[in-house]
Parts: structure tokens; sequence; C-alpha cells
């Protein structure tokens, strides 16, 4: 019986082996060329670059020589044939660096007056440059070699690292893991979605984690903070600022808040949509001129009634919930997450009340310690 047991085991484990055999070369196979800004782009050019590549984050290109990089990082594209340094990529600015510049505080007066249009149409026309790590993850910038495992690459991801760039001809020897001194001629990004992506695709070779609950796995946050119905558009992305948050959910408001200026404890309230960082990049200055004094909630929608969302296929809008309960398979979330194209997902309890979060960081981290664990066993 122990025999057929252990047999049984091994044979359930082959496709996990060969799931953990695979490398950061095989997630970027159908990824495209890397898409990039120049250092003297504007913020209003580098938000339009955003939107027409559909990303959330792009790295930042300078002359060689010129520039330190973000966390004394030097990575380099250089010539293949001949070695010579084309450019120097300074770091990586993302949607949250924006929210952090659009909203501060200073400079805010002009000649003695508030001008709140003139100071944000002079924002949008700053160099990008100048806003690179005014969020945490902007104070680094990392490479990835492509030969690193797929199991030291979750365990990257699983740690707050959102995304690096993969030098596909890496002119660095022996090395796997994160780097800051890099020189290739070549470069993919790769981010945690496109990682958990790579994870759905090659679900049966997971096992029976993905059958498990998001609360069984430990993947389910209870700490979830939101902004409620009556906030402004302003006040929501100074919130975003304040805790380093990509995206918060809008919720009903109650007796009990009285700062409707500030994040409130999420848990046990009703959501009724989600204010985030990315909805902002497809807005042109006038329309932001517009929407900062309005409530996040009517931003929302008339965000989901742009062109912009309409276009994109199988993907969430603001005023749309992506939600799961404690007791969902984590299957089923992770399907949420890629066919919706969301970095989290909202937990409610039966009633429709904020249980918590799954994000895409405790996905990657739980699924990374249930590989391990059918290591040791085999």
């Amino acid at each position: 019986m122990q025999q057929r047991k252990d047999e049984q085991e091994t044979t359930a484990a082959k496709p996990t082996l060969r799931f953990v055999e695979k490398t950061v070369k095989d997630v970027l196979v159908n990824k495209g060329r890397l898409a990039e800004v120049p250092y003297t782009a504007t913020l209003g050019d580098t938000m339009n670059a955003l939107v027409a590549n559909k990303k959330t984050a792009l790295p930042v290109a300078a002359p060689p020589g010129q520039w330190i990089g973000a966390g004394g990082s030097m990575i380099l594209e250089s010539d293949k044939q001949t070695g010579a340094v084309r450019k120097h990529y300074i770091g990586m600015v993302t949607m949250l660096d924006i929210v952090a510049y659009i909203s501060d505080d200073d400079n805010q007066t002009v000649g003695g007056d508030v001008r709140g249009d003139a100071n944000l149409e002079r924002k949008m026309t700053v160099p990008i440059s100048s806003i690179i790590g005014r969020s945490f993850e902007g104070l680094s910038l990392w490479t990835l070699n492509p030969n690193t495992s797929i199991l030291e690459c979750m365990e990257i991801f699983s740690k707050g690292i959102h995304r690096a760039l993969v030098p596909m001809d890496s002119q660095m020897e022996n090395v796997q893991g994160v780097e800051l001194v890099e020189s290739a001629s070549c470069y993919k990004m790769l981010t945690q979605m496109d990682l958990l992506k790579f994870l759905n695709d090659h679900s049966s070779e997971l096992g029976e984690i993905l059958s498990s609950s998001i609360k069984e796995i430990g993947s389910l946050n209870q700490n979830v903070y939101a902004i409620t119905d009556q906030t402004k558009v302003i006040d929501a992305i100074k919130c975003l600022k304040t805790a380093m948050l990509n995206a918060v959910p809008i919720v009903k408001s109650s007796n009990d808040i009285k700062d409707h200026t500030q994040l409130v404890e999420g848990k046990g309230r009703k959501p009724i949509g989600t204010f985030s960082a990315t909805d902002l990049r497809g807005c042109h200055v006038s329309a932001l001129q517009t929407w900062l004094p309005l409530s996040a909630l009517e931003f929302t929608e008339l965000v989901s009634s742009s062109p912009l969302f309409a276009a994109k296929e199988r993907v969430s809008t603001p005023k749309e919930i992506v939600s799961c309960q404690p007791d969902s398979a984590l299957s089923e979330v992770m399907e949420k997450i890629v066919s919706k194209h969301v970095h989290r997902v909202w937990v409610v309890d039966q009633q429709g009340l904020l249980a918590g979060v799954v994000s895409l960081t405790d996905i990657v981290g739980a699924v990374r310690v249930s590989l391990l664990s059918k290591m040791d066993i085999m």
C-alpha cells in the first residue's frame, strides 16, 4: 500500500517538476519589444505613451555617462557587434510616481493666488526624469537574468518587486536573479502580471493548490483601506500617494465617517467602485482639470464611459467591482485577474461587505510555497 501511495505521489509530482525547470526566458516567449520614454519626455507625453502601450510603467532612457541610475543601478543598452553603449536606463516611471507628483502641494500658489489649473498645466510640461523615484518602487531599477529559475523569479516577485528589465543577450556571465548592473543590446520587461498569466496558462502543472481557497492558502489580506463616495478626486490621489497604494475601493458613506479626505478602514463596508492610479493615465490635462473637484465615484463613472476603456476587450472598468469570497478557489481568482486585467481582487463576505484583498504578490508567494513543498516530497 505504501509503495502504491509513493508511486501515486511521484506520478502527480511529475508535472510540477517540469514546471519548476522553466526559466524567465520561458515566461517571455510571447512578450513584445520594450517600450520606453526618453528622459526629455514631458509628463503629458509619458501619460500618452502609457496609454498607447497599455502600460502602467515605462523605463526612462538617457544618453550614457550623464546620469546615476535609480538605486545606483547601471543598466545599459549596447551595440551587439561593437559593444558601444547607446543608452542608459536611468529609472522606471510608474503611475504611482505620476500620482504622487500631481498631488504634491508644493508650488500650488502662483503670485500669491491659488491657480490649480495653471499649476496642473505646468506640471504636465516637466521632464519625466524629474519625477522618477517619487514612489518606493521607483527608487530602484532591477534587471532579471533570462536564465533565472521560475522559483527564484517567483520569490523576487513575492517580495514587492513588480517589474524588472530582462537582458535577452546578457553580457554578464553565470548570473541569475536580480542585478543592478547590466549591459545588453536588447531588453524585455517582465511584470508580476506576466508571471501570473504564465502560472494561469500552466495551471495543470501546479497541482491541487488551485482548488484550495484563498483563505486556506493564506492569500487573503484582511487589511484593506478605502475612500468614500464623497471623497474628491484630488483627495483620492493624495490618499494613494500617502499610503503608496495603486488602487483603493470606494465604499458607501456612513455616519461614523467624518473626514472624507482621508483613507478609512474598509473592512465591513460595502464597495461600490474602485479608484486606481491607472485610470488617470488617459486623462488629458483639460479633462483632469475638470475632474479633480468631482467625487472619485463620479470620476469612475465618467472614465468608464470613455472610449479609452470601451476599446479594450475583456478589461474591467473602474465602475466594475472585481471581487471574490474568502472560500473562492485560487484558480477562480487567478482567472478573474487575467481576464479582467486587474492587479488585485477585493474579497467580500456573503453580504457583499469587504473582508480583505488578494494581490498578485499574495498569489505568487502562495503558489511558490506550494511548489517548494512538492519539491520536498520529491
